[in-house]
């Protein structure tokens, strides 16, 4: 498997970045929350850009008015270990 970085700072491969999205992390800020990319020399956040894209996101609306949209990730995963235990 051919491996392409994104953030050499933090070893993030594009598929990180693109793993990281589909789980609901819209924004390069958002990947940043997720795992650092983009927050030490900020060289790859355009790259990070351009992997998320404009496509249709669910959040995106919530991250543009400055609302916490990953929070409700963690909470509903949460409720569902509850939920089996």
């Amino acid at each position: 498997m051919n491996r392409v970085y994104v953030c050499s700072c933090f070893g993030i491969t594009e598929q990180q970045v693109k793993e990281h999205a589909a789980d609901g992390a819209c924004t390069p800020r958002q990947i940043a929350s997720s795992c650092k990319a983009g927050t030490d020399c900020g060289s790859c956040v355009r790259r990070i850009q351009a992997l998320l894209g404009r496509g249709a996101c669910p959040r995106r609306e919530l991250a543009e008015q400055g609302k916490p949209v990953l929070t409700d990730l963690a909470t509903d995963r949460a409720d569902d270990l509850a939920d089996v235990a």
